[in-house]
C-alpha cells in the first residue's frame, strides 16, 4: 500500500500475535506476522502510519456473529483438556485443520480485536485507511471453525461498520472462496460480497460458483469470480479492474472491506496461481483509487517468505517485485474469462442502484475514546517504540495504555438516501448492548 499526504492510515499490530503455533507440519503460521512487521519497522513505513497495539475482542465482542455455546467451546478448550469436549469438537468441526492450540481463544482475540478497532475508527473517520494483517479469516460460520478460521473478524467488523454505513463492499482477493462472509450476508443488501478464487475440482471450500448470487433482499448482492488454475497477473488485471469498477459504480458503497489472502500468488504451498506481488499489489491500489474508507486485512498465505514480500513489497535480494517463475498453466483462456465478465455484468444489471436505508440511531460503539490534543503530523516514534505517540483522555475502557483509538464527536452524520441529504443526529447516552448474541438477522435489521 503506497502512501500520500490525503491518505490517514492506521495500521495495527499486536506484538504476542506471531508467538502463537498451529501445531507442527500446519500450514498456517502466525510467525509470519512477525516477520512482516519487523520489514514495517526496517523500511521505516511505521513512520507514515499511525501505529497502534489493537484492542482484544471480547466473548461478548465475538457473539454479535458467532452463536454463544461456540465462543465459550473457544474460550474453556484447552490441549489440556480437550478430551472432555470430544462432543463438542465434532460438533463445532476442531479437529484437524482447526486444531486446539494453547492461547486458541487468545489468538483469536487479538486479531478479531484489532479488525474490530479498525473499523471503529474508520467509522469515526480517524484513518481513511485501517490495515490488519492478522486479519481476514475468512471461512469462519456462525456455529463452528473451518478452514484453519476459528473467529471470523471480517463479519464482525462489517457488523460494526453497518452502524454508521449504508452500503458496505465486501472484496476478497485470496485463492480459496470468502465463503464465510457470503454466508453471514446472503440475505440482504447493506453487504456486497465479491469474492475472486478458484473453483471446481473439489478445490476448498467447494463453494463460489457464478451463479450464486443471494437470496431474498440479497439477490445480485453476491458475485463470485471463479478462476481456474495458473491465472497470471495481466488476466488478473483483465477481470478485476472492470467488475469492481462496475461494482462500485453500481453499488456506491460507502466503505469497502478488501481481505488480501496471499495465498494467491504464485508458489504458495497451498495455491496454484501464477500472481506475482506487483500483480496482487495492483489490486490493493485499484481499490485504494476509489478514495472510498477502506478496511485492509490479511487472510491465506501459507509460504512464509511470500507472505511478508507481498504484505511489505519486499524480497531477500531488497527487490520491491521480484520476479514469480510461472510454475503453472494458465487455464484461464481468453473465452472463459471473457464468458465470466459477462455473466458478471448481466448480474450488475439486475442490481438495483443503491439501495436506502433508513434513518436511525445509531447503537453504543464497541470502544469509545475522546481526543484531547491533536497529534503534530511530523512527529514520529522511534523503532524501538513504534506505537504512535499521542495524548488522549481514555474513557470508560481499561486496556493497555499503548492501545489507541479515538470517539467519535458529540454528533454524526447519517446518511438519508431519501433525497440525498444529509442529516445530523445526536448521539444517544451510551447503553448496555441488548443484542442477543448469536441472532444476525437482528442484528442486521438493528444496524
Amino acid at each position: 500500500i503506497s502512501f500520500t499526504m490525503n491518505n490517514r492510515t492506521s495500521y495495527f499490530y499486536d506484538p504476542d500475535v506471531g508467538n502463537f503455533h498451529y501445531g507442527a507440519g500446519h500450514p498456517m503460521k502466525p510467525h509470519r506476522l512477525s516477520l512482516t512487521h519487523s520489514l514495517v519497522l526496517h523500511y521505516g513505513l511505521y513512520k507514515k502510519m499511525m501505529v497502534f497495539k489493537p484492542y482484544k475482542a471480547s466473548q461478548h465482542d465475538m457473539c454479535r456473529f458467532h452463536s454463544e455455546d461456540y465462543i465459550d467451546f473457544l474460550q474453556k478448550v484447552s490441549p489440556n483438556n480437550m478430551q472432555g469436549f470430544t462432543k463438542s469438537l465434532n460438533t463445532f468441526n476442531v479437529g484437524d485443520d482447526c486444531p486446539v492450540f494453547p492461547g486458541l481463544f487468545e489468538f483469536c482475540s487479538r486479531y478479531t480485536g484489532a479488525s474490530l478497532q479498525g473499523a471503529t475508527q474508520l467509522n469515526h473517520k480517524i484513518c481513511d485507511i485501517a490495515i490488519n494483517w492478522a486479519g481476514g479469516l475468512h471461512h469462519a460460520k456462525k456455529f463452528e471453525a473451518s478452514g484453519f478460521c476459528y473467529v471470523n473478524d471480517i463479519v464482525i467488523s462489517i457488523l460494526e461498520l453497518l452502524k454508521y454505513h449504508p452500503r458496505v463492499l465486501y472484496i476478497d482477493i485470496d485463492i480459496h472462496h470468502g465463503d464465510g462472509v457470503q454466508e453471514a450476508f446472503y440475505l440482504t443488501d447493506r453487504v456486497m460480497t465479491v469474492s475472486f478464487h478458484k473453483y471446481g475440482n473439489y478445490f476448498f471450500p467447494g463453494t463460489g460458483d457464478m451463479y450464486e448470487v443471494g437470496a431474498e433482499s440479497g439477490r445480485y448482492y453476491c458475485l463470485n469470480v471463479p478462476l481456474r488454475d495458473g491465472i497470471d497477473d495481466q488476466s488478473y488485471r483483465q477481470l478485476f479492474q472492470p467488475v469492481i469498477k462496475q461494482v462500485v459504480d453500481f453499488y456506491q458503497p460507502t466503505c469497502i472491506v478488501l481481505q488480501c489472502g496471499a495465498d494467491s500468488l504464485g508458489c504458495d504451498r497451498l495455491g496454484c496461481f501464477n500472481l506475482s506481488i506487483r500483480g496482487h499489489g495492483d489490486c490493493v491500489e485499484f481499490v485504494k483509487s476509489f478514495k472510498i474508507p477502506l478496511l485492509v486485512l490479511g487472510g491465506g498465505g501459507y509460504t512464509v517468505r511470500n507472505v511478508a514480500q507481498y504484505f511489505e513489497y519486499f524480497a531477500p535480494d531488497f527487490t520491491l517485485h521480484p520476479d514469480v517463475s510461472t510454475r503453472i498453466e494458465n487455464q484461464n483462456s481468453r473465452p472463459y474469462l471473457e464468458q465470466i465478465r459477462q455473466t458478471v455484468f448481466e448480474n450488475l444489471k439486475m442490481l438495483n442502484h443503491a439501495p436506502s436505508v433508513q434513518i436511525h440511531d445509531v447503537p453504543s460503539d464497541v470502544l469509545s475514546y475522546e481526543r484531547t490534543d491533536e497529534p503534530d503530523p511530523d512527529e514520529r516514534g522511534g523503532e524501538e517504540n513504534y506505537t504512535r505517540s499521542v495524548r488522549l483522555q481514555h474513557v470508560g475502557l481499561k486496556i493497555d495504555s499503548s492501545a489507541f483509538i479515538f470517539c467519535s464527536q458529540a454528533s454524526l452524520v447519517c446518511l438519508s438516501q431519501a433525497g440525498g441529504s444529509q442529516r445530523v443526529l445526536r448521539r444517544r447516552p451510551r447503553q448496555r448492548q441488548r443484542e442477543r448474541c448469536g441472532n444476525l438477522k437482528r442484528e442486521n435489521e438493528r444496524t
